[in-house]
């Protein structure tokens, strides 16, 4: 590997245009393939195995035309007139009433639409009892509502506020908002820190240029390939998002790893071509573990059981492999046109010399922490314990429309339902009965009996508000009906009626009328989404953590180095969980990030967010440990060797973190909810990572142990392949020909 990776190094340092071409030639490959077979994101969320998708899969057979995505749009009359107990005011006569029939009318044209309720059927409960507040349900053709459908309801809604009158207020719930919704980042703003850092760390212009536009190129052939995949599969709409937010992060990362060793390689005498070769065999090796640690553990998704969440960890994953790709191999060729001037353009003063370990602020703090190293590991990891102690009160479910801005349609719909029906008439439950194992012979008769059934059972629970009369299937073996329970969709209490339904109220139901019911709708969908994730998270952890200890013991040929890591990256990543409770279902801060309702943690968050950090804490790990071991190797001195391992890293780690800080928190001041948490949670992990765990507790801890740190059983140590991660050992120390960088 080291030489194979020398000689590609060398070789696009050489021939730059040639590696430029070639990725040109697949940027615009991958451009047309996405012109001719590429697709939208799309947010299907199936659950094999689960009821909720048992109920659907269901409908899909035997009841099309209610087995569409639904959403709602919501009337309310401005005046005060009270309609409660006659006929009069309210939106029942007049304008209003013309208004909303109107609007009903529009909605039943709209191109996608196959039904929008009428408010005003007696049947349905779909006027409130004051009579100022309707709503009508919109069902769509496809299971899973599309942004194109969505956006035409939003116009058809716009075309009826213009030409209604004043007296009548029209909302849309959230269902439809956020189909039709774009997700936006704030990648600008983590790419302008990103400029600043690089400008500091390198001090010239060119060698800052040269990462950005190597990630940039990269994430642009990545998030293309992404787009390529949504032809073939479902990929959520948060995927590009989430992997532009990883890409940019990793892409510009792997680039300045690689570039400090080409830079110092070119110090030290080498010519151009040998300094990227050599460059590309160590820092480049590295790159490449690690890259491929993070697509292992983000394509681990799939554990979840969930190919939705499977699919957004593909798609980072496809990201980060083309930004590891291009590190390796566009960037030589950048560095080979750069040439001895990749230090011209300064920004500050060049120091011809570079400082002695003690000479260096990081030098000075792995000495001090190294002589008394219990107080700095005891007060690390009360620190990252302080920090992890609210993830105890974790709540995971998915945030209802009542946290939006009071500036959202979405969110005023919520209101106006909660005020005039009750808070669940935003998260009405579909309840399937399934009725053709009943005697054949009673037909429909048997299924009005089984779902009449049903609805007297569920009326009698203290946690349902109302129930709808049932609507029968064509071939009257099926039917469904509308249970609206009296508490929110995100509350705690109506999590625990949908449980209760399932265990207790429905099964005795089932059986006295020999049918099978099944409790679905968007609410019960996505506390079975909250559940599997939750029981899939624990096992997804064992198995990232077992890889990461498998992984460095290969490495480093040590057992106590990878315990401590996984150890620690477990730390690390409790304490991100932990700030996440406290600003997102606490409030702590709430304000600062723009965020105006506590929310609950969203139920993908945890597992996407380990895997991420995972993978990215590897690099720090083995940029770090690596150097400590050469040194190590050179010495024999575990203290010297632990001073002048972070002394020499500490500048690329800082630089490399501040990046990866400034582009996850960039994603914190994003509209959507999903990625403040993401943004949030990374960047805090990767602080904490790159502070606490990599300047406190890594130097004490590996001082505690001394020596013992690297010791490896025979036995172990004979069967483990042999790894060299910096590929050092294997190159000539010293240049044939002494070479003169430029500056």
């Amino acid at each position: 590997m080291t030489r194979a990776l020398y000689r590609l190094g060398r070789g696009a340092a050489l021939h730059p245009w040639r590696v430029i071409a070639v990725w040109v030639v697949l940027a615009v490959g991958v451009v047309g393939l996405n012109l001719s077979v590429g697709g939208e994101t799309t947010d299907d969320f199936r659950l094999p195995g689960t009821e909720s998708q048992q109920a659907i899969d269901l409908l899909d057979t035997r009841f099309p035309a209610q087995a569409g995505a639904a959403g709602q749009v919501v009337f309310h009359a401005t005046d005060d007139s009270d309609s409660s107990g006659d006929e009069a005011g309210g939106l029942a006569t007049g304008p209003a009433r013309a208004a909303v029939d109107a609007t009903v009318a529009e909605l039943r044209r709209t191109e996608g639409v196959v039904a929008a309720s009428d408010p005003f059927d007696p049947t349905s409960p779909s006027v409130s009892p004051d009579g100022r507040t309707a709503f009508t349900t919109v069902v769509f053709a496809a299971e899973t509502l599309q942004a194109a459908d969505a956006e035409r309801v939003e116009a058809a809604v716009e075309a009826s506020r213009a030409g209604a009158d004043d007296a009548v207020q029209i909302e849309i719930g959230g269902t439809i908002t956020q189909a039709a919704q774009e997700i936006e980042g704030k990648e600008a703003f983590g790419l302008a820190v990103a400029v600043i850092v690089l400008l500091v760390a390198f001090g010239s212009v060119i060698a800052m240029g040269l990462p950005i536009g190597t990630a940039l190129f990269g994430i642009f052939i990545g998030l293309t390939g992404v787009s390529v995949l949504a032809g073939f599969a479902d990929v959520p709409t948060v995927s590009p998002m989430l992997a532009t937010m990883i890409g940019l992060g990793v892409g510009i990362d792997y680039a300045l790893f690689i570039i400090t060793r080409h830079r110092q390689f070119l110090h030290e005498g080498w010519s151009v071509a040998d300094a990227a070769g050599r460059a590309n065999a160590t820092a480049g090796q590295a790159v490449l573990f690690a890259g491929m640690t993070v697509v292992v553990a983000i394509c681990g998704l799939f554990v979840s059981g969930i190919p939705s969440v499977g699919m957004m960890g593909l798609a980072s994953g496809l990201v980060v492999a083309v930004a590891m790709v291009a590190a390796v191999t566009l960037l030589p060729a950048f560095l080979g046109l750069a040439g001895p001037w990749i230090d011209r353009l300064r920004i500050g003063r060049h120091r011809a010399v570079e400082p002695t370990a003690e000479e260096t602020i990081a030098g000075r703090w792995a000495h001090r922490v190294g002589k008394r190293p219990w107080p700095y590991a005891i007060a690390g990891a009360l620190a990252l314990l302080a920090l992890a102690s609210p993830l105890a009160a974790m709540r995971i479910a998915f945030p209802d429309d009542g946290n939006a801005g009071t500036d959202h349609t979405e969110r005023r719909a919520y209101d106006l339902l909660a005020e005039g029906f009750g808070p669940g008439f935003n998260g009405p439950f579909t309840i399937v009965v399934d009725a053709s194992s009943v005697d054949a012979g009673a037909g429909a008769d048997a299924t009005v009996e089984a779902a009449a059934g049903v609805a007297a059972a569920l009326q009698a629970e203290s946690g349902i508000a109302f129930v709808a009369p049932p609507a029968l299937s064509p071939d009257g073996t099926t039917a469904v009906l509308r249970a609206y329970p009296t508490t929110s969709p995100q509350d705690e209490a109506t999590t625990d009626l949908v449980h209760r339904l399932r265990d207790d109220v429905i099964p005795a139901v089932d059986s006295r009328t020999g049918a099978a019911t099944y409790v679905a709708g968007w609410v019960p969908t996505s506390i079975d989404i909250a559940d599997q994730l939750a029981s899939r998270t624990p096992l997804f952890i064992a198995a990232v953590v077992a890889l990461s200890f498998v992984l460095l013991t290969i490495l480093f040929r040590s057992v106590l180095v990878p315990l401590k890591a996984a150890l620690m990256n477990l730390l690390s990543v409790g304490a991100s969980y932990g700030l996440l409770v406290a600003v997102f279902q606490w409030g702590w801060g709430k304000q600062l990030i723009g965020l105006d309702e506590t929310v609950p943690i969203y139920p993908f968050v945890p597992m996407i967010m380990f895997a991420i950090l995972f993978g990215l804490s590897m690099d720090y790990e083995v940029f770090l440990l690596s150097r400590v071991r050469e040194e190590f190797d050179r010495t024999g001195d575990s203290h010297r060797s632990v001073v002048d391992g972070l002394a020499g890293t500490a500048r690329v780690i800082t630089s490399a973190a501040l990046i990866m800080i400034s582009v996850f928190g960039a994603f914190v001041f994003a509209p959507d909810v999903q990625l403040k948490m993401f943004g949030l949670g990374l960047s805090a992990a990767v602080l904490v990572d790159a502070t606490i765990v990599r300047m406190v507790l890594v130097p004490a801890t590996m001082a505690l142990l001394g020596n013992a740190n690297w010791w490896l059983p025979g036995w172990l140590d004979r069967i483990l392949p042999h790894v060299d991660v910096e590929g050092g050992s294997s190159l000539a120390s010293k240049p044939e020909v002494p070479v003169t960088a430029g500056r």
